[in-house]
């Protein structure tokens, strides 16, 4: 196997957030993962062969109408199912103005898929004792501070990897895009004014979130890209997989951030300001290895992520209403939310789902997978628009029976 190229982490990404809102229960991620997790108890089923292959015919008629109308620059789209991947498809282009396709191991960024890897990577390391999901964040970090300095006491890992620390969403993304370093960043949040207590609520982060490559650092002396490669990349065999822009660029295939230009796509140049906040946001990586780490995710590799450690990864935490609201999907198909630990969990048509989406400038990715069915799908796309989005739930209406519905707007005339 190629070695996976790594590069320091003093970046991430902006990445699309939810509202803020309701309080988790207090301590939830510290309960044994039975109490709270309804999607991992689920006892697996199979889908009806048939409707699988149909599911998949279907879907490559969607990417070829998306491909004959150019709404995307460039995508790499695959559906796995246990520990076989169904389904793999590329689109368009890496590299609009050279012509250059996108092949299985064309790298993207990740944006914020790179959540769960910060939360898997945590969980090794509390499953090896070396600290805990309950462990204080002024134990270990003497630099952290709240505007409620009682809060700041009992703020912990489970917190900050949870979205629950209190503070209003995103906060200081928008000092992050104006270049105010990571390390100013995160002395600031005393200036802020809590939207709860700690632990009450929901608050998507990208700068506090990334406070855990501080902590993973105090208790084990290693860097968090590191870490990463050494428990997840390496073992899992994500050969393409790398962090930061120096690792982007240096792919032998990476897909250029696109923008619209009249009908066509044009390629610029990746920010390096959205690569400073690795943890939220810094993994690069290709379709190929998102099919190791989707496999992964639902239990297919035991060996490097144990099923107690999933169970509490893919707990529900901390309820997210706002998301039953955000797009037409959801409105129709979620009657539940919540935040685990570097991943949403719905409640799809009445199935627990595995959900988490992402963006920076130029790139929109999606994953999600159904526990009780063990298939999933992910999507990277390295254009702007919400097609990475809007096809997961196609894809999910097809595999589940229900009546179809072109949430992409692929029937529609243009």
């Amino acid at each position: 196997m190629a070695p996976t190229r790594l590069f320091q982490p003093f970046a991430t990404a902006f990445i699309l957030a939810s509202a803020l809102l309701v309080a988790a229960p207090a301590g939830a991620l510290d309960t044994p993962p039975a109490a709270n997790a309804e999607a991992s108890l689920e006892a697996t089923a199979r889908l009806p062969r048939p409707r699988v292959q149909a599911t998949i015919k279907d879907y490559r008629r969607w990417l070829d109408v998306i491909a004959q109308r150019h709404d995307v620059a460039g995508l790499a789209t695959a559906v796995v199912q246990g520990d076989k991947v169904l389904f793999e498809h590329t689109v368009g282009y890496a590299d609009a103005a050279t012509q250059q396709p996108v092949t299985p191991h064309t790298v993207f960024r990740l944006a914020s898929l790179s959540k769960a890897f910060a939360t898997a990577v945590t969980g090794l390391l509390v499953d090896d004792g070396r600290l805990h999901w309950s462990t204080r964040l002024v134990d270990v970090l003497p630099y952290f501070k709240l505007k409620d300095a009682e809060g700041a006491e009992h703020a912990t890992v489970g917190d900050i990897l949870g979205q629950r620390l209190g503070l209003p969403r995103n906060t200081y993304d928008n000092l992050l895009e104006d270049e105010v370093s990571y390390e100013e960043l995160v002395r600031k949040l005393d200036e802020v004014d809590l939207s709860c207590a700690v632990g009450k609520c929901y608050g998507y982060q990208n700068v506090a979130f990334s406070m855990i490559q501080d902590v993973l650092f105090a208790r084990t002396g290693q860097f968090f890209y590191q870490l990463v490669d050494k428990r997840l990349f390496y073992p899992l065999g994500l050969a393409d997989a790398s962090y930061g822009l120096a690792g982007l660029e240096s792919s032998k295939s990476w897909a250029r951030p696109h923008s619209r230009a009249g009908h066509t796509w044009k390629p610029f140049e990746p920010n390096e300001i959205y690569y400073r906040i690795a943890p939220a946001a810094g993994v690069n990586a290709s379709i190929r290895d998102m099919e190791k780490w989707l496999i992964a995710q639902m239990g297919g590799r035991p060996d490097v992520l144990p099923p107690k450690l999933l169970e509490v990864l893919h707990a529900p935490g901390v309820v997210t209403p706002g998301e039953l609201h955000s797009t037409a999907w959801r409105q129709r198909r979620l009657t539940a939310a919540h935040y685990a630990l570097g991943w949403r969990v719905y409640r799809y048509a009445d199935q627990a789902l595995l959900f988490h989406a992402g963006a920076v400038a130029g790139y929109r990715t999606a994953i999600a997978f159904l526990p009780k069915y063990q298939i999933g799908v992910v999507i990277l796309v390295n254009s702007t628009g919400p097609v990475a989005g809007q096809l997961i739930p196609m894809v999910l209406d097809n595999l589940l029976g229900l009546p179809h519905v072109d949430w992409a707007g692929i029937d529609r005339k243009r």
